[in-house]
C-alpha cells in the first residue's frame, strides 16, 4: 500500500495587471479552492501596487497590479504545484514573454513550500523577491503573522516603513 504524502504548507503570491486584474485574482482564488490534493486555508486582502521597473529595459508604462497571497495545505510536490499554478495562469490567458516584470493577466508564484529551499533553473523557493517586495511581504504576513523563513529569519523583521506606503489595500 502506498503511503499518502505528508501535507505541506505552501504560500502562493498572486498578481495581475491586465484584463480586469481584480477579477483575475479572484478567479485564481476560486481555482486554488478547487486545486486537487490541496486546500486553501487562508487568503489575504487584495492590494494595489505599482509595477516593478526592470533595470535592464526602458521603462514602459503599465497599469498597477492587484496582489494577494494564498496559503495552501497540499500533498502535491513543489514541481506538481508549479505545474498546477501554470495551468491556472494559462486558463486565465497568461502569455509568457521573455520580458521579465512585464504586464500579465495572471502571475502565480510559489513563495514558500514548507521549510524547503529549492534552487532549480525554473523553480526557486523561497521566491527570490520575497524579502524585498511589499506586495509579497505584507499580504504574506497578513495570512501568517508569525512566519519564519527557512533560513530562520522572522518575516516581520523584513518589513520597513516605506513598504507600507507602497501598497494600497482595496475592497
Amino acid at each position: 500500500m502506498n503511503a499518502r504524502p505528508a501535507e505541506q504548507t505552501a504560500y502562493v503570491g498572486l498578481g495581475s495587471n491586465l484584463s480586469d486584474p481584480r477579477a483575475q485574482v479572484l478567479a485564481a482564488k476560486l481555482a486554488l479552492q478547487h486545486l486537487f490534493h490541496s486546500r486553501l486555508t487562508a487568503f489575504s486582502a487584495l492590494y494595489r501596487s505599482k509595477p516593478l521597473a526592470c533595470p535592464s529595459l526602458p521603462k514602459e508604462p503599465q497599469p498597477d497590479y492587484i496582489n494577494a497571497v494564498a496559503r495552501l495545505a497540499t500533498t502535491l510536490s513543489p514541481r506538481q504545484l508549479l505545474q498546477a499554478l501554470q495551468q491556472i495562469e494559462n486558463k486565465q490567458g497568461r502569455i509568457r514573454r521573455s520580458q521579465k516584470w512585464g504586464p500579465r493577466t495572471l502571475d502565480l508564484d510559489i513563495l514558500l513550500f514548507g521549510m524547503r529551499i529549492i534552487t532549480e533553473h525554473d523553480l526557486r523557493i523561497p521566491h527570490p523577491g520575497l524579502t524585498q517586495r511589499a506586495f509579497v511581504l505584507i499580504p504574506l504576513l497578513e495570512v501568517e503573522p508569525a512566519l519564519v523563513l527557512p533560513d530562520g529569519t522572522p518575516a516581520a523583521s523584513l518589513l520597513t516603513d516605506a513598504m507600507h506606503e507602497e501598497l494600497v489595500p482595496i475592497t
